[in-house]
């Protein structure tokens, strides 16, 4: 019971000292997802209208020319969880806005023989008391020690 307690205690103070930072925001202002295992493509994701826009970027954060990529997106619960249509423009993937407080799983795969790689966002839409921000573009500085 002491174990579990403590546990606990220690879950808590945590989950409290590092519970609120920011995001890590890209070149146009959107969340910065990983879309490899060594930090060198990634996704910006931005909202335009009633659409996601995912712009795929290098290491340096510099637009990559779109070809053999593909992305895939998946919302809901996991009993449940949806197929979103995913279509290309001139900046990169384009993908239906799924509902406030709905996580968008998104698996990229830079050619069709390569490993996909999930990157997961939380489309939370609360505002931010210390940045005014959407929660998911929250631009708050993480808490120094």
């Amino acid at each position: 019971m002491k174990t579990k307690l403590t546990t606990l205690l220690l879950t808590l103070i945590t989950a409290i000292s590092f519970g609120h930072s920011g995001v890590e925001r890209g070149p146009n202002g959107g969340r910065i997802l990983e879309f490899s295992k060594d930090e060198t493509m990634h996704g910006e994701v931005t909202v335009k209208g009633d659409k996601f826009h995912i712009a795929v970027l290098d290491k340096d954060m510099k637009p990559v020319a779109l070809a053999e990529q593909s992305l895939t997106a998946i919302t809901g619960d996991r009993n449940d969880p949806k197929k979103l249509e995913v279509s290309k423009d001139a900046k990169g993937f384009v993908v239906s806005l799924v509902k406030a407080g709905d996580w968008l799983i998104l698996q990229f795969k830079e050619s069709p023989k390569s490993k996909a790689i999930t990157a997961r966002l939380e489309y939370n839409t609360e505002i931010c008391e210390g940045c005014k921000a959407a929660e998911w573009l929250c631009k708050c500085e993480p808490e120094k020690k």
